[in-house]
C-alpha cells in the first residue's frame, strides 16, 4: 500500500507538479524542501555576484576573464620542490588555486536556490536576483567568463590546462536548468535570456570540437559521463538536437557497455582511492543524464544492454550501501569517507521514475543541503525543485 502511494506521488511530481499560473510549484518534494529553500534564497537575494574576474590566478596562462583551476591531486615533489608537481590520487592539495571553482559553485548555488524559490512562491524578486547573477557571469563585459575551459585543471610544471578540467563546469548544469525553468515561466528578460543562451551555445560548441573537449568526451569513467551530462543539459537549453542525440547514443552504446558491470557496479570508480564517493558520483551523473535525455519513445531509464546492464541495476547495486555504509565491502575512501552519502539525486530521480519506496527513503532521510566543499563539488544536482517537473 505504501509503495503504491509513493508511486502515485512520484507520478504527481513528474507529470503534474510544474508551475501554476503565478509560478508556484506543488508536490511532496517541494513541500518537504520549501522552508530551507526559502531560507537559503533569502541569503542569496542581497549577495552581489562574484565571477572569475574577482580573483587573479598568478599561475594561469590565460587572462582575467578565463576560468582557471589546478588539478586537485597534484602536489610539490619532495625531492624537487621547485619542479613539476607529482600525483597523489584522491588526496586534494589545499594549496592549489581553487577560487574560480568556488566562485562557480556559489554562482550555481545562488541561481539554483533563487530559481527554486521563485518556482515555490511566484515572487519576482527571486527571479530578478537570479537574473542579476546570470548577467554578471555571461553578459556583463567587465565581469563575464570566457566561454571555454582552456586553463582548467592545470598542473604546475606540466600543463597549462587539460581536457579533464571540463568537469569543473559541471556546476553550470543547474544554471542551465534554471534558465530553462525561468524561460518556461516567462519571468526573465529577453536580452538576458538571449545572452545566456548565446554563451552556452558557444561553450557547447567549444567543448564539442576542441581537442580538450574531445578528450573528455571519450574518457572511460565519470569524466566521460559528466561531459555528456553537461552537453545534454546545455543542449536542452540551446535546442541543439544533434548534441542531444550524440549524448543519447553515448549512454546506450558507450556508458552502459563500457562503464558498468552486469551487477550494476562501476569498476573504474571502484578501482580509485575513493571508490565509495566516486561510485555515488557516477551514479548521480548517469541518473541525471537519463532524466534529461528521456523523452516520449526514448526512455533511457528502461534501456538495457543484451547482457542486462541498465540504470535500475546501478541504483540497486549502491542502494544497500547508501542505506548502511558499514556494509560497503570495498576499501574506504582515502579522504571524505565520513561525509557521504547525502541526499543523492540519483535516488530522487529513480523514485520519480520507478516509484520504489526504498529509493525515496534513501533520498529523503539524508542531508539535502550539505555545506562541505568537497561534497558540493561532487554533487551535480543540488536543487531538486528545478528537476521534479519534466
Amino acid at each position: 500500500m505504501r509503495k503504491a502511494l509513493l508511486f502515485s506521488l512520484s507520478c504527481t511530481i513528474v507529470m503534474l507538479a510544474g508551475a501554476c499560473s503565478d509560478g508556484r510549484q506543488h508536490g511532496p518534494v517541494s513541500d518537504l524542501l520549501k522552508p530551507e529553500v526559502l531560507r537559503q534564497a533569502e541569503g542569496w537575494l542581497t549577495r552581489e555576484p562574484v565571477t572569475v574576474t574577482a580573483f587573479v590566478a598568478e599561475r594561469s596562462a590565460g587572462g582575467l576573464h578565463d576560468f582557471y583551476s589546478e588539478g586537485d591531486y597534484w602536489w610539490p615533489d619532495p625531492e624537487n620542490p621547485d619542479g613539476p608537481y607529482i600525483r597523489r590520487d584522491g588526496e586534494s592539495n589545499p594549496d592549489n588555486f581553487s577560487e574560480h571553482r568556488k566562485a562557480m559553485v556559489d554562482f550555481s548555488r545562488a541561481v539554483g536556490s533563487l530559481t527554486s524559490a521563485y518556482l515555490l512562491t511566484g515572487e519576482q524578486k527571486y527571479a530578478a536576483a537570479a537574473e542579476k547573477q546570470i548577467r554578471a557571469w555571461f553578459i556583463d563585459g567587465e565581469t563575464k567568463m570566457n566561454p571555454n575551459l582552456l586553463y582548467a585543471q592545470a598542473i604546475k610544471g606540466r600543463y597549462t590546462g587539460r581536457g579533464i578540467g571540463i568537469i569543473d563546469t559541471l556546476h553550470l548544469i543547474e544554471v542551465a536548468q534554471s534558465l530553462v525553468r525561468l524561460r518556461e515561466a516567462g519571468c526573465i528578460s529577453q536580452d538576458c535570456l538571449d545572452g545566456a543562451v548565446a554563451w552556452f551555445s558557444e561553450y557547447l560548441h567549444w567543448m564539442s570540437t576542441h581537442e580538450y573537449g574531445l578528450d573528455e568526451m571519450n574518457a572511460k569513467n565519470n569524466h566521460g559521463t559528466c561531459w555528456a551530462l553537461q552537453a545534454a543539459a546545455f543542449a536542452r537549453l540551446t535546442g541543439d538536437r544533434e548534441v542531444t542525440e550524440l549524448c543519447r547514443r553515448r549512454f546506450t552504446e558507450i556508458f552502459l557497455l563500457g562503464q558498468m558491470d552486469p551487477d550494476g557496479s562501476f569498476p573504474q570508480e571502484l578501482a580509485r582511492t575513493k571508490p565509495y564517493g566516486y561510485s555515488l558520483f557516477n551514479l548521480d551523473a548517469m541518473a541525471a543524464l537519463c532524466h534529461i535525455l528521456s523523452e516520449d519513445g526514448e526512455d533511457l531509464w528502461e534501456y538495457a544492454t543484451e547482457d542486462g546492464k541498465c540504470m535500475r541495476k546501478a541504483l540497486d547495486f549502491m542502494l544497500p550501501y547508501v542505506q548502511d555504509k558499514d556494509a560497503w565491502p570495498y576499501g574506504h575512501d582515502v579522504m571524505y569517507w565520513d561525509e557521504w552519502p547525502v541526499a543523492q539525486p540519483a535516488y530522487l530521480l529513480g523514485w520519480a521514475r520507478f516509484g520504489d519506496a526504498a529509493y525515496f527513503e534513501a533520498w529523503k532521510e539524508r542531508e539535502h543541503f550539505p555545506t562541505n566543499a568537497e561534497v558540493l563539488r561532487n554533487l551535480p544536482l543540488r536543487n531538486p525543485v528545478l528537476w521534479v517537473k519534466r
